[in-house]
């Protein structure tokens, strides 16, 4: 069963509609041009976290591919408690999506219809046994210079090489892949943010070309609630077997260890674990 037939009621344009009628024409904008911003939260125990900060990135990342959701962003929430009500979940995804729209088909977007839709789904692990940890190969696509890419957006066309990245890694028989930037950095994985360990303290890739998680930040003040030094930097991948730990991070991902880069082998340690279970405890805390 697909996407387009796996639930029964999600929120387009205003309203609650029929999951199977949520339809787009061909000649989208958001298509062919890549005009198209999303989100991805979760629900756990009837309470979606984070719900405002991503909400509130929804519209910062059109407004920098230069469009305006007509919905404000109290609208918004209202929309994907709608969507997970009307799909009856305690735990789950949601998929805000904003695009242009098929009343114009050139490059530019002036005077362009704006859509939005919400869609909540049932969404166990990202990745299957996580908890054993996660075998990466380095990606040949690498994340483009800022110069290039409005790398602040959450945008549908940025992921183009994160889905080339991971269908090649899987096609290796690795669960993903970690990219590195332009200069040769190591950036992130093809969905989430990265943080490696060593002597106790985390490193983590600066953020100046890719997403600036939530997730990620959320970690990050857990770890330092804990007194634990977390380290914003430039990594290169000469370090890598310097690191005796290693993890993800995303709505997705949760936390992820991961055991494994090319031939380079990590425990799965108690700071890793660590972080996962105070973030699980996080997540699953009553509002």
């Amino acid at each position: 069963m697909g996407f387009d037939t796996c639930g029964s009621r999600l929120w387009m344009d205003g309203k609650l509609v029929d999951w199977t009628q949520a339809n787009v024409h061909v000649l989208t904008h958001g298509l062919h041009y890549g005009s198209c911003v999303f989100e991805g939260t979760r629900v756990y125990g009837g309470n979606i976290f984070k719900l405002e900060a991503h909400n509130k990135r929804l519209l910062r990342s059109a407004q920098i591919l230069g469009f305006e959701v007509p919905y404000s962003l109290e609208a918004l929430n209202q929309a994907c408690r709608e969507a997970v009500e009307a799909e009856g979940f305690a735990d789950c995804y949601i998929r805000p999506v904003a695009w242009c729209g098929s009343d114009k088909m050139a490059i530019d977007r002036d005077n362009i219809d704006i859509h939005v839709a919400v869609a909540a789904w049932n969404m166990g692990d990202y990745f299957d046994d996580k908890m054993r940890g996660l075998k990466l190969c380095l990606a040949d696509w690498r994340r483009p210079d800022p110069a290039t890419a409005p790398h602040d957006a959450k945008a549908s066309g940025l992921y183009m090489i994160c889905s080339l990245s991971k269908s090649a890694a899987q096609a290796k028989g690795c669960d993903d892949a970690l990219m590195l930037d332009w200069r040769g950095q190591v950036a992130e994985g093809t969905g989430a943010n990265v943080f490696f360990i060593r002597d106790g303290a985390l490193h983590t890739p600066t953020p100046d070309c890719f997403l600036n998680g939530i997730t990620r930040q959320t970690v990050i003040g857990l770890a330092r609630d804990k007194g634990l030094e977390v380290i914003e930097r430039a990594i290169l991948p000469e370090e890598l077997p310097t690191f005796s730990e290693t993890f993800f991070t995303g709505t997705a991902a949760e936390v992820t260890p991961i055991r494994q880069i090319d031939n380079i082998h990590y425990q799965i340690g108690h700071v890793t674990l660590g972080l996962a279970q105070d973030y699980n405890r996080l997540v699953n805390a009553k509002a």
